[in-house]
Order: structure tokens, then C-alpha cells, then sequence
């Protein structure tokens, strides 16, 4: 039997007011003249963190639109430029929700390999490590500062290059940064991050080390939205956690049901993956009981609305895409439902889901 040897970010800091510490963690890392790029959510636009980012010599902002998750197509077209400005570049930084860190990977990895990124959706395909790259969230829960992969919908599949080149070189974990993201918004990607931990731990791949992280990030989620009232700082620093521990926990197993099938309606819909998670959550007591059990009163405790009838009126042929993507997922299925999985989630069982969605 061969152990995964998985390979975790480099370096992390932790604390409020960590990211005033940015400008001396990039230094080192400059080459030259050649610039930092700062890949930010487009939300931050007009907003003071902007002020805040420590710019040097050709330093570049780019404020990333991620109205939807990130596409192959956006990704090449941003390497692209960037090496058509500068030829090379220090460094990628991503500031913002899960999408502009997946974006901030995919950007690092397309300014040393070759082709588009929809040439390496999958396992271990990217053979050059990419530039410099720091993971800054600014949303708690997806765990895409810690994973190995960046998700990216391509011409053909929604997937991510999933390498050991993938993984931030530095995070910087500051919750202050999370203190103003709405209400709704913090809900569905702090249950990205409840859903992980539900996932991984009653999945069939699960071992002390998913085990530990696990417990301890769907421990902190509780915390958040089920035993406080009311949202403070503290609720900030422990969704920042849960947010790292959950994206540990999978690292080293993987996630489930409501991913595989949440993949579906993100590449037809283009539906947002906290979102997506939640509405696929909201029916799956046969597979999680007690986590779907949980996550309606978390929903009900914390008045959010999940959207119904999504899927309402799309035809057959729109329902075979979603299915084809999510039964593409296949370690996803094989960790929720076990090696046989195919003969539990058959076609017409993941189109009566896909129904009731």
C-alpha cells in the first residue's frame, strides 16, 4: 500500500492585522524589477483595502470578476497578458473568496507551463512549478488556501489542477479581512466548509488525519452557527479556522455527495459553489442524516434562504451534462458511497436528485 506524500503551503501566518506584514513576507521573493501581481476581487473596487496593498516599482492590481467561478478561458487570457506586459513576473497574489485564490493558483501555474489550463484538469498534469503565489482570503470557509487544487470549469468539465505544484507557496490568514462580507455570503461559504467536514468525516477514505482536522473545523462551524446569537470577532478567527482545518481534513481523504453533485449545477448554471453545496445539502438525509439534520436548523437559526426548483424546465439533455459532470467525480463518489458506488448512484437515482433540486 503507498501513502499519499501530500504537500501542504510553505509558510502561514495567522492573526489580526497580519496582513500589514505583507510587504515583508513579499520582499524576498522579488526578482528584479519583475512585479507582484495582485489578483482582488472585484467586490473590493472603491473599498480601502485596496489602499492597503504595499505596491512596488510595476506592481499590478487586477480586479478579478468572479460574478462566476473561474473559467479555463479567463485564466489563460490573464497569463496571456500579464506575459505580454511584463514577460515575467515575481509573483501572484489573490485576495478575496475561493474563487480569486483558485484564480491567483491557476494565473501562478500558466506563467510557466505551457498550453491552457484545460490541459491540466486532473491529477498530477502540471509538470513546471508556477511562480510565487500567496493565498489572502477574505471569506472563511472553502479552504481553497490550504487544498491542492484550483477549480476551474473548462471547455469540457468543471475540474481542477489538482498537482502538488497547486498549493500556495504563503497564506495569510487575517479575519479581520472577512469583518464586512454579507451576512448570506459568509453563511454559504462557511457551509462550503460544515458540508467538507460532514463529507469527510462519514466518507469511506477517512483516517486519524482527516479525522483530527475534521472534528475540530465542524466543532468550530458549530460554534459559529449553531451555539452563538450573535456574530463577533471571535466568530471571525474561528470560521478562519474551521476554514484551514476543514480544507486539512480533505486534503488527506475526500469530500462527497453534495460536491459531486453541486459540480453538476456549477458548470451548467453556473451556480456558486457555497451556494450550489447548500442546495444540494438541503436533500441529501439519505446519505447524511444528522449533517442534513443540522445544517436546516443552522439555516433556520441564521434566516437564509436556499433557492429551490433550480432546475425546474431544463431538458433531458441539460440533465445528462449535470450528470456527466458529477459522475466524472469519481473519487468523490467512491469516498461517499464506497468502491461499488456505481451500482448505488445510478443515472436515473442522480436525475431524480438533480429533480428535486
Amino acid at each position: 500500500m503507498s501513502f499519499r506524500n501530500f504537500k501542504m503551503v510553505s509558510y502561514v501566518v495567522f492573526g489580526r492585522g497580519s496582513f500589514n506584514q505583507l510587504d515583508e513576507i513579499l520582499t524576498p521573493h522579488r526578482k528584479g524589477d519583475a512585479p507582484m501581481v495582485f489578483l482582488v476581487d472585484h467586490y473590493f473596487e472603491g473599498k480601502p483595502l485596496l489602499n492597503r496593498i504595499p505596491l512596488r516599482g510595476k506592481d499590478k492590481v487586477v480586479l478579478a470578476n468572479v460574478t462566476y467561478e473561474p473559467k479555463t478561458s479567463q485564466v489563460d487570457e490573464l497569463a496571456r497578458s500579464l506575459k505580454e506586459e511584463f514577460g515575467t513576473i515575481s509573483g501572484v497574489i489573490g485576495i478575496g473568496g475561493g474563487s480569486t485564490m483558485d484564480l491567483a493558483k491557476a494565473v501562478s501555474l500558466m506563467m510557466t507551463n505551457p498550453g491552457s489550463s484545460a490541459d491540466y484538469q486532473g491529477w498530477d498534469l502540471v509538470q513546471e512549478a508556477g511562480v510565487y503565489k500567496v493565498g489572502i482570503p477574505t471569506l472563511s470557509g472553502t479552504g481553497a488556501e490550504v487544498s491542492r487544487t484550483t477549480v476551474l470549469t473548462g471547455p469540457t468539465r468543471k475540474l481542477g489542477m489538482n498537482s502538488d505544484f497547486t498549493p500556495f507557496d504563503q497564506i495569510v490568514l487575517d479575519p479581520e479581512l472577512t469583518k464586512d462580507a454579507p451576512a448570506n455570503q459568509r453563511f454559504y461559504t462557511g457551509m462550503d466548509c460544515y458540508i467538507h467536514c460532514i463529507e469527510s468525516l462519514e466518507g469511506t477514505y477517512l483516517n486519524e488525519f482527516s479525522k483530527s482536522y475534521g472534528e475540530k473545523a465542524l466543532q468550530l462551524c458549530q460554534k459559529v452557527f449553531v451555539e452563538k446569537n450573535h456574530w463577533d470577532n471571535e466568530s471571525d478567527d474561528q470560521l478562519m479556522m474551521a476554514s484551514y482545518a476543514g480544507g486539512m481534513s480533505i486534503a488527506y481523504s475526500q469530500v462527497g455527495v453534495a460536491h459531486a453533485v453541486s459540480y453538476g449545477l456549477s458548470y451548467l448554471l453556473g451556480t456558486k459553489h457555497g451556494i450550489g453545496n447548500c442546495i444540494v445539502m438541503n436533500h441529501l438525509e439519505e446519505y447524511y442524516p444528522a449533517g442534513v439534520k443540522e445544517f436546516k436548523l443552522m439555516v433556520e437559526k441564521n434566516q437564509i434562504e436556499i433557492p429551490q426548483g433550480i432546475c425546474k424546465g431544463l431538458t433531458d439533455e441539460q440533465f445528462e451534462t449535470m450528470m456527466n459532470v458529477s459522475l466524472g467525480m469519481k473519487p468523490l463518489w467512491e469516498n461517499a458511497l464506497g468502491k461499488d458506488w456505481e451500482s448505488i448512484m445510478t443515472r436515473e437515482k442522480l436525475r431524480a436528485l438533480y429533480d428535486r433540486l
